[in-house]
């Protein structure tokens, strides 16, 4: 293993910058693509550096870890809002709006229909019929209190 590593050269670093790449293609989540580029990036030093193995390594797994948080920062700053927020987090996007009980609520427990989806809900004993308003969701169960 040692031998192999001492070999490491520009080439190998770009093929294995390419390979971690090319896995982004067929397992997307922008997470090996920024391993792939820290790998083509030491290949691309090495061309005009002599550096041992050991130096190629450490500067692999530095850019590597530099890599990932500031991608997460910069993609974070520059997102961009967008016309649908809760597309989703349909749950979310009920707070605040008001239905009416499908079946009662027994012991913190009923049911309320939107649209074509049949909602559990928890919130004070009322009867079937009743308007509920939507305070908060919790997965796909909505904490309601009467309207």
């Amino acid at each position: 293993m040692v031998e192999l590593l001492s070999k490491l050269g520009t080439w190998n670093w770009l093929i294995i910058g390419l390979v971690l790449m090319s896995i982004e293609t067929f397992a997307p989540g922008v997470f090996m693509l920024w391993l792939g580029l820290a790998a083509l990036i030491v290949g691309l030093l090495s061309f005009g550096i002599a550096w041992s193995w050991q130096a190629q390594v450490i500067a692999f797994a530095a850019l590597a870890i530099a890599m990932v948080p500031l991608w997460r920062y910069y993609s974070g700053r520059n997102a961009r809002p967008t016309d649908k927020p809760f597309l989703n987090r349909r749950a979310e996007g009920l707070i605040g709006r008001v239905f009416t009980l499908e079946k009662p609520i027994v012991d913190g427990i009923g049911t309320v229909r939107i649209d074509d989806t049949v909602w559990r809900v928890s919130g004070p004993d009322a009867p079937s019929g009743s308007r509920v308003k939507i305070v908060s969701a919790d997965g796909a169960s909505l904490r309601v209190e009467l309207a």
